[in-house]
């Protein structure tokens, strides 16, 4: 939002009264009345603010072109995702790939092979093996956050697209970032991991290609995934930077590497909304907010 004395000075009075984000939502019901709406300011707003949850998923449809900016075309759209979802199961159904016993979440992995051109001939299909995980993962995960298995198909496909198109580059480069923040904020961390052998073997892909799917709850991986799908990969840097410096005193005491990513993998749930809370903070501090007016 661009910025304004008298703006700054009722956010800081609801946030000390109690009344946390209540400019922040006005501000995004007035970005959601536009007719087209503008992809780049929803970007910066959900960069820059935790998205409310009543408006989350219709801001995630938006930002990954699952509905188009034109929202009179909204209902229209809708219907056709919903006519050619079903089209997909049916013809899934009709070549024997899944029935009605098949989890959700495998259905949805034939429905993306099927569009993706790479569905196995049905005499090899196997249950979904390791190389489908990251897949599967971000399923479940977005199985939780979404109750319409239309909606959740669409959004974990066009997720997976989206991130894979913008970010494919940078996923080998995330580990080397990491290492580099560290350094900046814990060096010594970084030095026991790095002598105990642990470094190379911290669970970058439930980190990074998953997008911390299987890691981190629901309630606290749609924040993370706000940033993500509004065009930040390095956000997923600066979660698992936090994981490590919340857990600095149990990994500073651990010699053994495999101890440390048993750990890291299966990480406590109860104090995961304080992790994301100070990861948002610290990927501030080093990457500074988006400057576009709101």
């Amino acid at each position: 939002m661009a910025d304004d004395p008298q703006r700054n000075f009722r956010s800081a009075y609801y946030e000390k009264v109690g009344f946390r984000g209540v400019e922040e939502k006005k501000s995004l019901e007035i970005l959601l009345k536009d007719n087209p709406l503008d992809l780049e300011k929803l970007s910066t707003f959900s960069q820059r603010f935790p998205l409310p949850s009543m408006y989350r998923i219709h801001v995630w449809k938006v930002l990954l072109g699952i509905l188009p900016p034109h929202s009179d075309s909204h209902s229209l759209v809708g219907g056709y995702r919903r006519e050619q979802y079903q089209d997909i199961v049916e013809a899934l159904e009709v070549m024997r790939y899944i029935n009605p016993s098949t989890p959700a979440t495998h259905v949805y992995l034939r429905m993306f092979q099927l569009e993706s051109q790479v569905l196995p001939r049905c005499s090899e299909t196997l249950p979904p093996d390791d190389e489908n995980e990251d897949f599967l993962a971000i399923g479940r995960a977005m199985e939780e956050i979404v109750d319409d298995p239309v909606d959740c198909y669409w959004l974990i496909k066009c997720f997976i697209n989206q991130f894979h198109a913008k970010f494919g580059d940078s996923l080998p480069h995330l580990p080397k970032s990491l290492e580099h923040y560290l350094s900046q904020e814990e060096p010594r961390l970084l030095n026991h991991l790095r002598s105990i052998g642990a470094l190379p073997q911290l669970p970058y892909s439930l980190w990074f290609k998953r997008c911390f799917a299987g890691c981190l709850p629901e309630s606290s991986l749609q924040r993370v995934w706000d940033k993500v799908i509004s065009g930040s990969c390095k956000i997923l840097v600066f979660v698992a930077l936090e994981i490590l410096l919340s857990y600095k005193i149990m990994l500073m005491g651990n010699t053994r590497p495999e101890g440390v990513v048993k750990f890291l993998c299966d990480i406590p749930q109860e104090n995961t909304d304080a992790i994301v809370t100070k990861a948002i903070d610290l990927w501030q501090k080093y990457c500074g907010n988006p400057n576009h007016a709101v």
